[in-house]
């Protein structure tokens, strides 16, 4: 008699499988292996950097207009006196002039209130250009990469981002 399975014909075998043939009612028990691939992350350290600040001055000189008010007083002596039960004048304006009035009561037989003087108070303004000179900081950041082994080897300036060679 043939054998049914040994007349089939066999695949062919590929790289790394292991063909065994069983015979009818035999067992046989093949392990199944699988690899798995890991991957792990480190820090390497390539180089570092240095920042550092640097103060530049610069004199410039300032333009500003400044405004002052003066005032003038004159003193207008009225000596008027007061009749009794009239009202004492009151602070008032005329023409831009602010017209103040001083009273004094005098001692006389009897009591009288008495006009002394008035102040006029004329206000003008003055406007007066100025230069003052300044001196203003500012601060740029420098940034040199360092070689692991501690040597400043570039520099780079943050204005155009370009890095050069020091």
């Amino acid at each position: 008699m043939c054998d049914p399975a040994g007349s089939q014909p066999k695949p062919p075998q590929a790289q790394g499988v292991e063909a065994a043939e069983v015979a009818v009612g035999e067992t046989l028990t093949l392990p199944v292996v699988e690899e798995t691939a890991r991957i792990d992350k480190r820090v390497v350290e390539t180089g570092r950097v240095r920042v550092s600040t640097r103060t530049e001055t610069v004199d410039q000189v300032l333009r500003e207009s400044l405004r002052s008010d003066t005032v003038e007083v004159t003193r207008v002596p009225v000596d008027r006196m007061l009749s009794e039960g009239e009202v004492p004048p009151a602070i008032r304006e005329e023409d831009g002039v602010t017209i103040i009035p001083v009273l004094e009561e005098i001692l006389v037989v009897e009591k009288r209130l008495v006009l002394k003087e008035e102040l006029h108070i004329r206000r003008s303004s003055a406007d007066e250009d100025v230069e003052v000179p300044v001196t203003l900081r500012r601060q740029r950041a420098v940034v040199e990469r360092v070689s692991p082994d501690g040597h400043a080897s570039e520099q780079i300036d943050p204005r155009s981002t370009q890095e050069t060679t020091s």
